[in-house]
């Protein structure tokens, strides 16, 4: 029987967000996948996990994957980890996925950390609805998708490094408004944890004058929405 691949959500910041059972898989797994062993050596020192250790990430992971699944076919359990948060989200995870369910392999992903979540959460902004763009193009398609996401009525979700934080506030002013209104989250579940919220103009100004160190949640409120123009009946009209 094949194995079954396992992907484990691990803390973003505080060691105590793991669950039970990612403890509990990662000790019975034949071998863990890291997005870099160095990284998650503390943490798996740290629960006292001893199970051999493989890199996998996005450099190699479609030489890798082909490995690995020879490994799930002959019946080994294997943890996917990343650096942080749940894998395949912004990391590493989703080709090796693929390539699993082609031969039928069982795929399981527990829930757990995803740094997004709380950024939304803790945002004041609608969470009914809401689109996750994760990191922009750094170059080729940047300035396409800024004008495609100006118009999302949707609360928009994107992911930022502390040294291209300040360049992103500058494009969304032009692109969404100096007055469009931003919730930026550094630093989630650590020490020096961090909500900024305010206009795109007073956020810019607030991290132009404090530290910007950390990994960066941005969360913009969605674009006012249009007038309707009865393109769709009401349900009552319809009946």
């Amino acid at each position: 029987m094949p194995g079954k691949l396992y992907l484990v959500p691990t803390p973003i910041g505080n060691l105590e967000d793991i669950t039970l059972r990612a403890i509990r898989i990662l000790k019975e797994a034949d071998l863990i996948l890291a997005e870099d062993t160095r990284t998650s050596a503390p943490l798996l020192k740290h629960f006292d996990i001893h199970q051999k250790v493989f890199s996998h990430h996005q450099h190699n992971e479609h030489q890798s994957s082909n490995e690995i699944v020879k490994f799930l076919l002959e019946g080994k359990n294997i943890a996917l980890i990343s650096d942080a948060g749940t894998p395949a989200i912004s990391d590493p995870g989703f080709y090796l996925v693929r390539e699993a369910l082609k031969f039928d392999i069982a795929v399981e992903c527990l829930p757990g950390a995803t740094a997004f979540v709380p950024a939304l959460v803790n945002s004041g902004f609608p969470t009914d609805r809401f689109c996750f763009e994760g990191f922009l193009p750094l170059k080729k398609g940047r300035q396409t998708r800024y004008k495609f996401l100006a118009e999302e009525e949707r609360t928009i979700i994107l992911y930022e490094s502390p040294h291209r934080l300040l360049k992103t506030l500058d494009e969304m002013a032009v692109y969404f408004g100096a007055d469009r209104q931003l919730s930026v989250s550094r630093e989630l579940t650590k020490m020096f944890e961090e909500t900024v919220r305010g206009t795109v103009a007073e956020v810019k100004l607030y991290f132009e004058t404090h530290p910007v160190k950390g990994e960066f949640v941005i969360c913009v409120a969605g674009a006012p929405a249009k007038a309707s123009k009865n393109k769709y009946k009401d349900d009552d009209e319809a009946e």
